[in-house]
Formats: structure tokens, C-alpha cells, sequence
């Protein structure tokens, strides 16, 4: 058995294990006080009774149980349970429920709320530039430079149903053909998939709900980049789905119809809009080169307009600029014609909280950007509080058979394409896939679904935002209804084509695996998902942006070697994990690379060592620095730790003696050693012996 650390005064004391002798020192009774069998007087001994052995050599022997951090957690009832409540007892706990479940939904509802603020403060930030992007068409013609395009203006604008817009009103108007943006619509799907993992970094206060979290929104983002990396070459290559929907649009005689169900925004809307409303239609002016709207706001002042078309009599340079022979005439001097002018009359201003500020987009933008996330932070952390309190013994068991159970053999495959027909469904009538991902994520933080059953309900969310672009389409005017309907299409057909890349066969569920793998990573070093965000949804797309700019010359010879390395570098992880036996000694693992090309430990002294400049002493007295610990939970936190420490060292010069660490392996001897021990009842001393 390995020595026990040296620790001050910290000995074991065996005489406190011997009942019946504390505090003396044990005698050796001699033979003339011994009990002689002939005599009829017996001379007491003193007995001694050993308390029963604590060894640690069984606890050493036997093997530890390896626990899977993905494992759904028990939610287990800590109240008391129903059978042993009296009458008053049941009618208050069905209204805590009530209650409760009232106060989840209102939640749930500012939660909603919160992501169309955050979405109307992103256009307002970026929109303009997202605009801006779009207007140079000529760029439009590089598949890649599409594909970063629709992925840097769906993340600016925080709406994928946005960049389409603008995409289709780009088609309609003849600035943009549908080969040219197909790269867009795949581009829109990657950036649609941040919302949800803002959404996750929001559990990042509790390490096993971070990486559950943190990896169900992820494979999100996985199952979209690897789709592209693969259909991306080849519809560039066969350009299979312009063909497909070219196909149906010409089989179809479509018609204009109504306008699709927008069941969520009937109850959203009336509240939002009294923060602020956007004219959504500036962003798509810009796009389309038109001039008067680069100087206009995208908050809108005036709801209710009269337009008015009348003729007027108006000068033109010739008679060759008139409207028709017969309405021009001159006068030696001018050229007159007639001609239609239209008057618009502002009659009623909107009734929103930003309406008489006249701020620019910006410092909107902004202001609400931060009082967005303010909410949003907020309300997932209630939803998350209030969601542990009600799924908790026999309804947690339910809920979590009920969703993670697959169907009995031999039927258990259909299980996961339910799941997507029930994620296309509800994304259908939330008409939003951002929300439908985002109200699925806390979900998966507290283990009530698994990822593997996230995954397929994220496959069918992709399905369904593009059921309702279709049937949002099928309301466009008669110049826009082929291309966007056409745009739709291919839109759809991207993510059946994903689907059945990475979700039939079992082997091929590449996503479920990397999320997790990320999800391990970002657990331990939880900075590294801001990073990843930065890296894959900014950094990674401006690259290429600007190297696409460059020229094809340039992309090639930068992207060529870099992708040559990543694909090394894989195959070389293969091996070493799978049959490093192929591979020289010396390739069998990392390490004769430095620290800091692979492993994450350099990086996270670096990091803690930056942020640490920007953290506050949280106390400035004894009484504050006592609060602030009880608080955080010191020495778990940043700065509170430091207040511990120095209120410890206060304490050994006072003469306080500061609690050791454990000495002993075993958990009662260390109780005890430390002055920690106490009496246990009858239930915990049998379960520890």
C-alpha cells in the first residue's frame, strides 16, 4: 500500500478504535491475577473488544468502475413522496405543479421572444453589410465564394429565411442565376446552426451539462459541414440539384397561393414589435444595387403609407425621352411630356419602443443585442432550474423511456426516422429550425434526451424550416415564384441528400461521434468553445473569403498544402488509434511534437493567465470576503479562491488551525483524523461497513 502523505500532526491514534480503553494505556494482566480454574472466586479481567478492521487493501484490489460521462444523469424526487403526503399535502403539490408548468411556459415564451430580438439585433448590426456582400454579383460565380458568403451573412443576420430572401428577391431579378446560388443555400444551412450553440454556451456553469449541451447543439453544426464538404464538389462537378429541381419546377404548373402558417410569430409578435420593427426589405434593396437604400434605416417609423399614382406634366432633355408622340410637346425652350408620378403619404408611425429615438442601426443594434442575450441568459437559466424541479423521479422515468426508448425488434430502425418526421413537424410549427434546436438544447444539458436521439430530431428540424420556405415561396409574386420555389427545392433535397449520407447506416453517424469528441474537449477546457465559435463560424469563412478575392492562383496554393495536412494528420490519428503497430515507434503518438502543437494544457495556462487580468477582487473586507466564498463555492472560482487563501492565512496567524487534506484512503479513518467524524445512524454505518 502506498505511504500516506506526511501531514503536521496528522496521526493515527489506534487507541480510538478500542472501546472500552479510551484515553488509557492498555495492561498486561501477570499470571497471579489470572482466573484459577480450582478456585471458586473469579478475578475480573478487563475486556477488550476490537472494533471491526478498516483495510484498504480491498478497496485497492478491486477494480474501479469507469463511469461514462454520457450517461444520463437520475433526476431523483428529494421531496417527499406522493403516497406519504396527507390530503393538504397532495392539493399543494399539484399546485407547485401547476405553477411551476405556468412558469416554464412564460419562460419559454420571453425564450422565444428573446431569439427574434437577438435575430431583428444582428440584421440590425450587420444587415446592411450582409446587403453589401450580395451586391457585388460578380463574385457570385465561385461556388466557394458563395458558400462563405451565405454562411458569413446567415451568422450577421442571425436568420437563414433572411439570406434566402434575399437570395430569391437576387434570382427574381435576374442578378443572380440558381447554380450560382445553391453554394448560398448550403452556405445559410451552416450559419443557421449558431443560434443553438450560443444557446449552449449558456450551461457552462455546470461541467457534465456543458458537454452534454455543448454537443447536442454541435452536431448540428457537424452534420451540416461535413454534408457540404462532400455535395458541395459534387454539385459542383454534376450539378445534380439544379437539374432535379429544374426537373419539378417544369413538370409543376405552380400558382401563387397564400402566405404559409406562421402559427409561432401569432403569439411572438405582439410583443415584439413593441420593442422594435424592421423594414426587412432594405437589406434586399441593397442587395440589388438599388442607391436610394443605402442611406435609408432599417427600424421602421412609418407603419401605415398612402401611395397615390398621378400624372403630372414634367420636362424632359428630348422628344426621344417622352412617353408617346402624342403627349409631348415643346416650347421652343423645354420639352414637356406626361407621366405617372407616385405620391406616398406617411399617415400613422409605428407604435415601438425605438420609434422616436431616431438612433442609428448601430447603437440600436447593439442596445438590443445586449438586452437580447441579457434575456435569453436568463430565461434558459430558469427554464433550466424549473425543468430539474418537474422531471424528477417516476416523471423523469417516463419522459426519458418514452423519448430515448427505440421500438421493440425488429422494428427498433424506425425509431430515429420518427424521430425526424417529429423534428420536421414541430419545426414546421414553430417555423423556425433555430428555435425548435435552441429549445432542444437544455433539454439535452440535463440528460433528458440523449444525443443519439437529438440527432435524428435535428435531422427533421433541417427538413421542416424547408417545408415552410416552400410553402413561403408558393406566396411569392408571379416574376419570383419559379426561382423560389426552385431555390426551395434545392434547399430540401440538400438535406435529404445529408440524411442519407450520415444517417442510414450506423457507421457512418460521423457527427454524433465528433460532437462528442468536442464535447469531452470543451468540458475540460471550456474556453475553447468560444474558440470554436470564432474559428469555425468567422475565422475559417473570412479566410477563405479573402483568399477567393485573391484569386484562384492563391486559394489553390494556400488551400491545397492545408488541406494535404489536415487529411495527414487524420490518417495519421487513425492509425494510432486503430493499428499503430503499422507506424515507426516514433509515430505511434504525438509526442515528438512541442506541448503546445498537441495538447490544450499549454493554451489553458495561457488563457487563464489572460482572463485573470480582467478579473475583480470580489471582497474587500473579512465580513465580504466570507459572503463572496459562501457564495461562489470557494476555491472552485477564480477570484473568490484568492479571498479564501487569504482569509486561511489570516487564520494560522491567529492560531486557527486550517483543515488538512485527506490522509487516510479510507473515508471514515480520514473523518475522523481530521475531527470530521460524527456519529452515523444505523442505515449509514451498515452501507459503509
Amino acid at each position: 500500500m502506498a505511504p500516506w502523505p506526511e501531514l503536521g500532526d496528522a496521526q493515527p491514534n489506534p487507541d480510538k478504535y478500542l472501546e472500552g480503553a479510551a484515553g488509557q494505556q492498555p495492561t498486561i494482566p501477570d499470571k497471579s491475577k489470572e482466573t484459577n480454574k480450582t478456585d471458586n472466586t473469579e478475578v475480573p479481567v478487563t475486556k477488550i473488544e476490537l472494533l471491526p478492521t478498516y483495510s484498504t487493501a480491498t478497496l485497492i484490489d478491486e477494480p474501479t468502475e469507469v463511469v461514462d460521462p454520457w450517461n444520463l444523469p437520475t433526476l431523483q424526487d428529494s421531496g417527499i413522496k406522493w403516497s406519504e403526503r396527507d390530503t393538504k399535502g397532495k392539493i399543494l403539490c399539484v399546485f407547485q405543479g401547476i405553477g411551476r408548468l405556468i412558469l416554464l411556459l412564460g419562460f419559454l415564451y420571453f425564450f422565444v421572444c428573446s431569439l427574434d430580438i437577438l435575430s431583428s439585433a444582428f440584421q440590425l448590426v450587420g444587415g446592411k453589410m450582409a446587403g453589401q456582400f450580395f451586391s457585388n454579383s460578380s463574385i457570385m460565380s465561385n461556388p466557394l465564394l458563395g458558400l462563405v458568403i451565405g454562411v458569413l451573412v446567415t451568422v450577421l443576420v442571425q436568420s437563414s429565411s433572411t439570406s434566402t430572401s434575399i437570395v430569391v428577391s437576387m434570382v427574381s431579378s435576374s442578378l443572380l442565376t440558381v447554380r450560382a446560388a445553391i453554394p448560398i443555400i448550403m452556405g445559410a444551412n451552416i450559419g443557421t446552426s449558431i443560434t443553438n450553440t450560443i444557446v449552449a454556451l449558456m450551461q457552462v456553469g455546470d461541467r457534465s451539462e456543458f458537454r452534454r449541451a455543448f454537443a447536442g447543439a454541435t452536431v448540428h453544426d457537424f452534420f451540416n459541414w461535413l454534408s457540404v464538404l462532400v455535395l458541395l464538389p459534387v454539385e459542383a462537378a454534376t450539378h445534380y440539384l439544379e437539374i432535379i429541381t429544374q426537373l419539378i419546377v417544369d413538370s409543376f404548373h405552380f400558382k401563387s397561393g397564400e402566405d404559409a402558417p406562421d402559427l409561432l410569430k401569432v403569439i411572438t409578435k405582439p410583443f415584439t414589435k413593441l420593442i422594435v420593427q424592421l423594414d426587412k426589405k432594405v437589406i434586399s434593396q441593397i442587395a440589388i444595387n438599388d442607391e436610394t437604400a443605402k442611406n435609408k434605416s432599417l427600424v421602421k417609423i412609418w407603419c401605415k403609407t398612402f401611395t397615390n399614382k398621378t400624372q403630372m406634366n414634367v420636362t424632359v432633355p428630348s422628344t426621344a425621352n417622352c412617353t408617346s408622340p402624342s403627349l409631348c410637346w415643346t416650347d421652343g425652350i423645354q420639352t414637356w411630356t406626361m407621366k405617372n408620378v407616385t405620391y406616398k403619404e406617411n399617415i400613422a408611425k409605428c407604435q415601438h419602443f425605438f420609434v422616436n429615438f431616431h438612433l442609428p442601426d448601430l447603437a440600436v443594434g447593439t442596445i438590443l443585442l445586449i438586452l437580447s442575450l441579457l434575456v435569453l441568459c436568463g430565461c434558459l437559466i430558469m427554464i433550466v432550474k424549473i425543468l430539474g424541479s418537474l422531471l424528477k423521479g417516476q416523471v423523469a422515468t417516463v419522459i426519458k423511456k418514452t423519448i430515448n426508448t427505440d421500438f421493440p425488434f425488429p422494428f427498433a430502425w424506425l425509431t430515429g426516422y420518427l424521430a425526424i418526421l417529429v423534428g420536421a413537424g414541430m419545426t414546421f410549427i414553430v417555423q423556425s429550425s433555430s428555435v425548435f434546436t435552441s429549445a432542444l438544447t437544455p433539454l439535452i444539458g440535463i440528460g433528458v434526451i440523449t444525443i443519439e436521439r437529438a440527432y435524428p430530431l435535428t435531422l427533421g428540424s433541417n427538413i421542416g424550416t424547408t417545408t415552410t420556405a416552400i410553402l413561403a415561396a408558393l406566396a411569392s409574386p408571379g416574376n419570383a415564384l419559379r426561382s423560389s420555389i426552385q431555390i426551395a427545392l434545392c434547399h430540401f433535397f440538400f438535406n435529404i441528400s445529408g440524411i442519407l449520407l450520415w444517417y442510414p447506416i450506423p457507421f457512418t453517424r460521423l457527427p454524433i461521434r465528433m460532437a462528442k469528441g468536442l464535447g469531452n474537449i470543451s468540458a475540460k477546457y471550456r474556453w475553447f468553445a468560444v474558440f470554436y465559435l470564432i474559428i469555425f463560424f468567422f475565422l475559417i469563412p473570412l479566410t477563405v473569403f479573402g483568399l477567393s478575392l485573391a484569386g484562384w492562383p492563391v486559394l489553390v496554393g494556400v488551400g491545397v498544402p492545408v488541406v494535404f495536412i489536415i487529411i495527414l494528420v487524420l490518417c495519421l490519428r487513425l492509425l494510432q488509434s486503430r493499428c499503430p503497430r503499422v507506424l515507426p515507434k516514433k509515430l505511434q503518438n504525438w509526442n515528438f511534437l512541442p506541448l503546445w502543437m498537441h495538447s490544450l494544457k499549454p493554451w489553458d495556462a495561457v488563457v487563464s493567465k489572460f482572463t485573470s487580468f480582467f478579473q475583480m477582487r470580489c471582497c474587500c473586507c473579512r465580513v465580504c470576503c466570507r459572503v463572496c466564498c459562501l457564495l461562489c463555492g470557494c476555491p472552485k472560482c477564480c477570484r473568490c479562491s484568492k479571498c479564501c487563501e487569504d482569509l486561511e492565512e489570516a487564520q494560522e496567524g491567529q492560531g486557527v488551525p486550517v483543515r488538512a487534506a485527506e490522509t487516510f484512503d479510507n473515508i471514515t479513518i480520514s473523518r475522523e483524523a481530521q475531527g470530521e467524524a460524527h456519529a452515523p445512524d444505523s442505515k449509514t454505518e451498515c452501507t459503509a461497513l
